[in-house]
């Protein structure tokens, strides 16, 4: 059978479901995971790229999993990791220098192999041939690697530890912009410039539903990160995963060995950017060519080493590096001059791989409970649902134990001459926000605060410190992601499909009443086109609506360019009506005077003020173009695209937003569909950077082929591996 689509319309649910029942496919008898005796060490490929990776033991599915790695993503991974060995420079010159300086300086290198000894003798032979299946591909494939990334070989499963440390301790945490005015920005691999008018964040959406809320009596669960298309250590790599003992199959970014949006038989996981406030940038005084700490001046602490800077003429340089250290941790010299020094929470916990690994293998609700009580996941939400109809939402993370102060406060640059404010401590896993099985059947989060997890909520903020996380306005993404679950009482997986497909922008539906009663009273010819115009939209951001354009102009003047400003509403947010405010408009003639203002903007961009939304942004990679829809949860979308700024032609293209999309049902066999959306692999000469793009275009879902004989009857490419 063709892989099967499931779209947002109705007619076309209830054609899918027919094209099911008459197949048999995912509602048929499953047959089991291949039991020991059967299992043989190789890789099928399907026909989108994504690897189903047999092994006769975990390490060799670690081994396979390494091997699919490198021949989908190996220039990325291999550059990735000779960036985390603090030797970017060494190998591809100055550009690379920032990020050396960042990586070395907070030392990754060296705990990547105090980590690495520190593995479980077990877990480190795994994580040895996740290292071994990479080294072998490039040994046997080495021309489909670029010449410039072979440099890095062989890896290391401490390569595979440091890149895991900086990517969670370092790029997740750890913010190089130290407080705001960043001395060591990122290396960003994006070939598409940033839009300078956009600043907010939309990182993952997630549900998961309870078996007494879901029709069929089985859980339900959404995965849906939203990262960067192109920024290297965010792409998210597909896998399917079985051993003697398990099955997994999710995504994860890639480089590293383990799933961290995984699903099984029992049970799965999603994650969300939580902003955990992990780490804290001490602002120093300096005196005596030291500083001053409880009203005596300390000398820092310095270690002299070097690192190595390839210049454009081919030559190496080796540079001194000098880094001083406080009781705070390393110094750091921010842009503006400011000497700070940076704290970050979780260095003495190596055990983030391991615990995500039998997160994801757990057996039931209580295994998976021991394992996040380690507490070795530096951040992130985490929500969870299994087969017995469990959910879960996690407010996840290590989080320091402060003695005063708030959000904004710890944001900032905090007083670094005092010990009032040095943190030694962190909280343990009991005393960080959790719902299990809520009474609303369900639980979400849209990067929001953990004060909503469901609705209506069960978590009370004045329950937990003023500093773990904000009480504010819930983005209008995570309200719309609210009501639409709290509105559903018998939620099928294909109304889930449909719900997660939700363009709609209750910023319009919460301002536009308003707006335009305002705006008929100005008669002239194009105030009254642009109040047809907006008054005839049915407020999404189809690829067809004409009406988007404008109004996402005069909603970055109404509420600013992340959309998220709330001083211009009439009616303030309040905790208690969560899922309906902020709303209205506080004062329409100065509303009617910004949209005087879209107006024109929005001509000078498009020529016209109702240009067709998916002429202008366009899913596009390599030969494939394609009208796009969604947009920035700012304005309400579910479906979240961050759209960058105006091209010579006129359009504009992703930055981030859907990527990985998972939802499935715990049933038996489950029943599981998703989408890659910029594709399973970036290697050179690929068929699947782009061949899942026009399905993202059409709101079309791939059904996720776990059955072997699934996997068999769309096998287009077989590795025998040999451990």
């Amino acid at each position: 059978m063709a892989s099967l689509t499931r779209t947002a319309s109705s007619l076309a649910l209830l054609a899918a479901l027919a094209l099911t029942a008459a197949c048999g496919a995912p509602d048929a008898p499953a047959t089991p995971a291949a039991p020991a005796a059967t299992l043989r060490n190789e890789i099928l490929w399907d026909t989108y790229g994504v690897p189903h990776i047999y092994g006769t033991s975990t390490a060799a599915v670690f081994y396979g999993y390494g091997y699919a790695q490198a021949q989908s993503h190996g220039d990325e991974i291999l550059r990735l990791y000779g960036e985390s060995r603090g030797r970017g420079a060494e190998y591809w010159g100055e550009t690379y220098e920032p990020t050396a300086l960042w990586v070395l300086t907070n030392g990754v290198p060296a705990r990547a192999k105090v980590w690495y000894d520190e593995q479980d003798p077990a877990f480190r032979a795994n994580l040895d041939a996740f290292a071994k299946g990479m080294n072998d591909y490039a040994t046997a494939h080495a021309d489909a690697l670029d010449p410039d990334v072979r440099v890095v070989l062989p890896v290391s499963a401490v390569d595979v530890v440091a890149h895991a440390h900086r990517l969670m301790n370092y790029i997740y945490v750890a913010s190089p912009n130290l407080g705001g005015e960043g001395e060591a920005p990122l290396v960003d691999a994006s070939d598409r410039p940033v839009d300078p008018d956009y600043t907010g964040e939309d990182g993952s959406n997630t549900w998961a539903v309870s078996a007494k809320k879901s029709a069929s009596g089985h859980a339900l669960l959404l995965q849906n990160p939203h990262l960067g298309w192109n920024v290297n250590y965010f792409t998210y790599y597909e896998a399917h995963l079985v051993g003697p003992d398990f099955e997994l199959y999710g995504a994860t970014q890639v480089g590293l060995p383990v799933i961290r949006f995984a699903f099984s038989q029992q049970m799965g996981i999603s994650n969300t950017v939580n902003g955990m406030m992990g780490s804290t940038t001490y602002r120093l005084t300096l005196r005596d060519k030291g500083y001053v700490y409880d009203g005596t001046v300390r000398p820092f602490e310095v270690t002299k080493t070097s690192y190595k800077v390839r210049r454009a003429d081919g030559s190496v340089a080796e540079k001194p590096l000098e880094i001083r250290s406080t009781v705070h941790g390393p110094v750091f010299t921010r842009k503006d001059g400011v000497t700070v020094a940076l704290r970050v929470a979780g260095l003495d916990r190596p055990g983030m791989l391991h615990q995500y690994f039998d997160m994801i293998t757990a057996k039931n609700y209580d295994a998976f409970t021991s394992a996040m009580k380690r507490l070795q996941v530096p951040t992130f939400n985490i929500s969870y649902a299994d087969r017995d109809g469990n959910i879960e939402y996690i407010f996840n993370g290590i989080a320091p134990k402060r003695a005063s102060g708030d959000v904004a406060f710890w944001r900032g640059l905090v007083p670094g001459d005092s010990s009032e404010y040095l943190w030694t401590d962190v909280h343990p896993y009991e005393e960080l926000p959790r719902v299990t099985n809520p009474r609303a059947g369900f639980v979400q989060n849209s990067n929001d605060p953990p004060w909503f997890p469901s609705w209506p909520t069960e978590v009370d903020p004045d329950d937990y410190p003023p500093y773990l996380a904000p009480l504010t306005a819930e983005s209008m993404r995570a309200q719309n992601s609210l009501s639409m679950m709290a509105e559903q009482h018998s939620l099928t997986l294909e109304k889930m499909m449909e719900l997660k497909l939700s363009t709609r922008s209750l910023l319009a539906d919460r301002t536009l009443p308003d707006l335009l009663e305002a705006a008929k009273a100005d008669r002239s010819p194009g105030m009254q086109a642009a109040v047809t115009l907006l008054g005839a939209w049915d407020h999404t951001y189809s690829p067809d609506n004409r009406a988007g354009l404008l109004f996402e102009e005069w909603a970055k003047l109404f509420a600013g360019p992340s959309f998220t400003g709330l001083a211009n509403y009439k009616v303030p947010f309040d905790p208690g009506n969560a899922t309906t405010t902020p709303t209205g408009v506080k004062d329409p003639a100065a509303a009617v005077k910004m949209l005087r203002e879209a107006i024109a903007t929005t001509k000078k961009k498009y020529g016209a003020i109702d240009r067709v939304f998916g002429e202008v942004s366009r899913f596009k990679l390599g030969d494939v173009d394609v009208p796009g829809d969604g947009h920035v949860g700012g304005l309400g979308p579910f479906r979240v695209i961050t759209w960058g700024p105006l091209d010579a032609s006129g359009k504009r293209y992703p930055q981030h937003g859907e990527t990985w999309i998972g939802m499935i049902e715990f049933s038996t066999p489950v029943r599981a569909y998703g989408l890659m959306s910029y594709g399973n692999s970036r290697q050179k000469g690929t068929t699947h950077r782009s061949d899942q793009l026009e399905l993202l275009s059409k709101h079309q879902f791939r059904e996720l082929w776990m059955q072997r004989a699934q996997v068999e009857a769309h096998v287009s490419e077989r590795t025998e591996l040999k451990p």
